[in-house]
């Protein structure tokens, strides 16, 4: 408690708490929306599995227009990615010392939790355990690295985003969300590979979002050019664009759910033809919009409740393991159906029924206990790297000694040398996410994750920590 009263009494005055309070938010109802809906049940060969609940109650398909929060930790992600990346270059540095500081806070996490699910697999198999179920398990613990690879993938583009948003402003994000929509079109008359775009394409249009936001916070809202409208560089934050926000998102998304062809769930059902977050759809686009809408309508109460000190202080006690609580929750899921079972206790009402409601509050609970032992090991690796990463990293010809200062040339050749590996680093552990996710299931895996996938994880991972290290800093 005092360390967290220290970096509350330090928090510089112009900080927006108030996307402290989103970034903890969002994690939490992903968190416990994950754990609400999980329905558990005995499969055929009697092991435990488990698939969503929603697919058993559609009267709840609107609740999540409300709980679908992706759009909003990549809204305060773009905030986050303009202010360090301003900050980095007043500084003195450069892009790619941005994104090695960017990666360490998003990688060190979760590296730890792939080594430990793949040797945790490997030791399973060495004691004779089936193989598919060990994949199944860790399939499982692994789904929340679908969204985090969407996240890094999103993270490197930042400076061209960035300037491209200095330069066109909100006309950068309409078109975005046009490409969205062509990509919808696509998969509507034909094969659903058309509309892969659009898993880079939506969420970058929220990102850029978050850049103006973070404009408008600064002042900086001088128009770039005709229909100033559009092209302006800040957000509107002002009462009234918030509830036009909040009417035009919910009129277009009840439009195209109701006489039209998406469906109502934000989140993807079993059966359904069309995901609208997998990849985003310009219906998810709309509900995010109604939902920043509603973020600006409550901010300046929320910004006013979040400098009194205790409230500060449990935001910034969560946001220091948000990474630690959103990576392991799965996890958690599955050591309190391991243990249930083995003592054969595990209750597995059908989803919807009375008993299945009544089992979710000692379920909830259970799992929260378990995850908090889990934050307890794991959390410091988060908590150590987000103090650890504000200072460390210093423009490469500061680096430089005096006993040797190459060339023009030579430090040009080592800067490209540092950004095409930093840039390949993320398109590596990208590629390992996303590979993981659409493996098979039950492929028998020595390490629960597919080998390609391990190493590409790996070698990306290892090159940004290298770089970090200081390899590539001699220009």
């Amino acid at each position: 408690m005092r360390r967290l009263a220290r970096l509350a009494a330090r928090t510089p005055a112009d900080r927006e708490r108030y996307l402290d309070l989103l970034r903890a938010l969002a994690i939490v109802l992903v968190v416990f929306g994950h754990w609400m809906i999980a329905t558990i049940y005995y499969g055929p060969h009697g092991r435990p599995d488990g698939h969503s609940a929603l697919p058993a109650m559609p009267w709840a398909y609107p609740l999540t227009w409300v709980v679908q929060v992706m759009p909003v930790f990549f809204l305060v992600g773009g905030y986050a990615n303009a202010a360090s990346l301003a900050s980095q270059r007043a500084r003195g540095g450069d892009a790619t010392g941005w994104l090695l500081g960017r990666s360490a806070r998003l990688l060190r996490p979760t590296t730890a939790l792939v080594l430990v699910l793949a040797g945790g697999a490997l030791i399973a198999r060495l004691v004779g355990a089936e193989p598919g179920q060990v994949r199944t398990v860790v399939w499982f613990s692994t789904v929340p690295l679908w969204f985090l690879a969407a996240y890094l993938a999103v993270v490197p583009l930042t400076p061209v985003m960035y300037a491209l948003h200095r330069r066109f402003g909100l006309a950068v994000p309409v078109a975005l969300a046009l490409l969205v929509a062509l990509g919808d079109l696509g998969r509507a008359f034909g094969p659903t590979e058309l509309a892969l775009p659009n898993y880079l394409l939506g969420w970058l249009a929220i990102h850029q979002l978050g850049f103006a936001w973070y404009d408008a916070r600064r002042g900086n809202c001088q128009p770039t050019g005709g229909f100033a409208w559009v092209r302006t560089r800040c957000l509107p934050m002002s009462r009234r664009a918030a509830l036009l926000m909040i009417a035009g998102g919910l009129a277009v998304a009840v439009l195209l759910t109701g006489p039209g062809p998406y469906p109502v769930s934000m989140i993807n059902v079993p059966g359904e033809r069309l995901d609208n977050a997998a990849p985003p759809s310009v219906v998810l686009l709309a509900v995010a919009t109604a939902q920043l809408g509603l973020i600006l309508l409550l901010r300046e109460r929320a910004e006013w409740w979040l400098h009194r000190s205790r409230p500060w202080q449990a935001v910034i006690g969560v946001n220091s393991v948000v990474l630690t609580v959103f990576l392991w929750h799965l996890s958690a899921v599955i050591l309190l159906v391991g243990a249930l079972d083995a003592l054969g206790v595990l209750p597995t009402p059908a989803a919807g029924t009375g008993a299945w409601f009544a089992w979710r509050l000692p379920w909830l609970l259970m799992l929260s206990a378990v995850l908090a032992v889990l934050v307890t090991i794991f959390g410091p690796i988060e908590a150590r790297t987000g103090r650890s990463t504000a200072t460390r990293h210093q423009p490469a010809d500061q680096q430089s000694t005096s006993q040797h200062r190459p060339n023009t040339a030579q430090r040009h050749r080592w800067a490209v040398a540092r950004g095409a590996t930093a840039v390949a680093g993320y398109a590596a552990v990208v590629y390992a996410m996303a590979a993981n996710s659409v493996a098979a299931k039950t492929a028998p895996d020595p390490f629960g994750l597919p080998v390609a996938a391990l190493v590409a994880y790996l070698v990306g991972a290892g090159a940004l920590r290298l770089l970090r290290s200081g390899w590539g800093s001699r220009g």
